[in-house]
Formats: structure tokens, C-alpha cells, sequence
């Protein structure tokens, strides 16, 4: 399993940040796209490193075309000799079409062809295929050669998928490469409806099993040295997992546990703006669902132990600020 950082979202650390985690032995290092623009710190993260993974967790899919996608994909796979990573999400309708002013409809189905017309853009740059792509969402039958990239050795990157609800999941493991798990699961969704909902994506595809199939996922971790330390921690955790449990479509996760009454509290409390609050509705039962709790020695084995055999890649996730190098003896106990 390898372990993947996060890159700061100061992008005008960026390079100095992707060295550093590159140095510290991490194998891979994320954006997500939220201050600015994850390809931005993709490239700059890609220019101050060799060997580091670098990609996007997550590009926010429906505020883009497909070819824009395309051109930014096949583009950093270039500049990152075959180390970028384009990493999808879909985000939710009123970020979509309140804040990217773009539409919203069927984003399962809407996400499974943007997936396909990117693939099929690349097909026309990189294989001479030619391009005629005709969907229900998306259109693309013109390129000239003004508009065509040179194909370089490195093709196209590969694309991971990001979900939680199934029909999303089921699109991941037919047309994607990987899938990333939202922090917000727990073990036993994972294994009761992402697993399944995978596998039938990968036999709609002619796919068997997971073989070849990145699963990478964000996990939360909750560690400190004092019990001061810690408490401040166990309550950035409850608040971060409070926030997204408030969220209607993550409503499933909590429902698997019997937690359901508690989504209906959280986001009554949200649209009240009583954000301070809705840490308290989190039980000490749900922070160990969804976090491992402890020193940076305890937390290390017992993560790995968790989540080895499903995950290929993880990154750790944490809703508060905590001192750099707790997270480098972090790294070290999961070794």
C-alpha cells in the first residue's frame, strides 16, 4: 500500500511543498480544487519533483467539457513524465450550477460519457483515431490538425473516479482507472455497497474482479502526542466528519450504521448556520467508525491493518492543524 500526502492549498508553496513531501518518502501528492486551480499546482508540483505521483483529488468534472479535460490531461501527463493522475468528481447541483454557472442533470450518466468523450478525444490525438463522439450530454466531431497535440510517449494519464453513492460507484469501475473513496466511509460501507458497486461497474465493462484497478482513499486520522493535544484533534475530526454527514447524499453511510436520525439533525443544524453545534451530534462510536484515534505509533499499525487489503493507495485525512512532524511519525509507524 503506498501512503500519499496533500499538497497546501497556498499555491505559492506548491513546489516547495511537493519536494518536501517527495523527500519525506510519501509516494504520491494530491490536489483538490478548491482556492484555486488544481492543475496549476499539478504542473508546479510535477516541476519540483522525479518520482512523486501527482494528481488531482478532485477536478471538479461538470464545471469543465470534455475538452478541456482532455487538453489539460494530456498535457501534464506530458510535463510529469507519465506521473499525473486526472482525478474526477462530480461535486453537488448548487455548486455546479450556482457556482460554475454550468448544468446539472443524470451526473452518473453525465459523468460515465464526460469519461468517454476525454477518452475518445484522446483516442483522436495519441492514436489517429478519428474523432466522433455522439452522446446525450456531450458532442465532439471536430479536430483539425491546428488543434491536435503531438502524441508523446507517455499517452494519456489515467483516470480516477470519485463517489459515494452507487450508481457513481458502478461508473468508476466501468470507464475509470481507480476510485477514490470519500473520506466520509466507513469499512463497513466499503465493503457492503463501494466493493459490489464496483465489481458490477468492472463486469458491465468485460472486467473481472479489481485486478489492475486503483482503490485510494483519503482516510481519517486523529492523532496528538498529549491528551490536550489529542482532544483538540477528536474535535477537528467530529466537526469535519459533522460537515459532511450534514450532506443529503451521504445521508447512505450513516443509514448502514442506524445513524440515520442523525443526518436529519446535522443538516437542520447547517441550514440554521449552527455549524459550532453539529460536532456534538458526532458520538465517540461514529469518530472510531470513521477514524482511527490515538499517538502517531498506535494510529499507524492499526490504520494499515484496516485498510490494507482494500486500498492500493491511501492519504491521510485530518480536520484540524496539527504540528509537521506528526505527520512524519506517522508515516514512519505505518512502515
Amino acid at each position: 500500500m503506498k501512503i500519499d500526502a496533500s499538497l497546501s492549498d497556498d499555491i505559492g508553496v506548491t513546489q516547495a511543498d511537493a519536494a518536501r513531501i517527495e523527500s519525506s518518502g510519501y509516494a504520491g501528492a494530491w490536489t483538490a480544487e478548491t482556492k484555486h486551480d488544481p492543475f496549476l499546482q499539478s504542473l508546479q508540483a510535477a516541476m519540483a519533483t522525479e518520482t512523486l505521483t501527482v494528481g488531482t483529488a478532485i477536478v471538479v468534472a461538470f464545471g469543465r467539457s470534455p475538452m478541456t479535460l482532455a487538453n489539460a490531461g494530456y498535457d501534464l501527463a506530458l510535463y510529469s513524465r507519465g506521473r499525473f493522475v486526472l482525478g474526477l468528481g462530480s461535486q453537488i447541483k448548487p455548486h455546479i450550477e450556482r457556482r460554475f454557472s454550468m448544468p446539472w442533470s443524470n451526473p452518473a450518466a453525465r459523468m460515465r460519457e464526460l469519461i468517454l468523450a476525454t477518452r475518445a478525444i484522446w483516442a483522436a490525438w495519441h492514436d489517429g483515431v478519428k474523432l466522433d463522439f455522439r452522446g446525450d450530454f456531450y458532442s465532439h466531431t471536430l479536430m483539425t490538425p491546428f488543434f491536435t497535440p503531438e502524441p508523446h510517449e507517455f499517452g494519456p494519464p489515467p483516470v480516477y473516479l470519485a463517489g459515494v453513492g452507487e450508481k457513481m460507484t458502478e461508473v468508476a469501475g466501468e470507464v475509470a482507472d481507480g476510485f477514490f473513496v470519500h473520506p466520509f466511509t466507513t469499512m463497513r460501507y466499503l465493503e457492503k455497497v463501494t466493493i459490489p458497486a464496483l465489481l458490477r461497474g468492472r463486469a458491465k465493462a468485460g472486467k473481472g474482479g479489481l485486478d489492475g484497478f486503483v482503490i485510494n482513499g483519503p482516510s481519517f486520522v486523529t492523532i496528538g502526542r498529549t491528551e490536550d493535544d489529542l482532544a483538540t484533534a477528536i474535535r477537528g475530526t467530529k466537526t469535519r466528519i459533522a460537515f459532511y454527514g450534514s450532506t443529503p447524499a451521504y445521508r447512505q453511510v450513516l443509514e448502514i450504521h442506524g445513524w440515520g436520525d442523525a443526518q436529519d439533525e446535522l443538516n437542520t443544524l447547517s441550514k440554521q448556520g449552527r455549524w459550532d453545534d453539529m460536532a456534538d451530534v458526532i458520538t465517540d462510536e461514529m469518530l472510531h467508525e470513521f477514524s482511527i484515534v490515538g499517538t502517531p505509533a498506535e494510529v499507524g499499525p492499526k490504520l494499515v491493518a484496516k485498510v490494507n487489503k482494500a486500498y492500493e493507495r491511501i492519504t491521510f485525512y485530518s480536520g484540524y492543524n496539527a504540528e509537521p512532524s506528526l505527520w512524519a511519525d506517522l508515516l514512519a509507524a505505518t512502515k
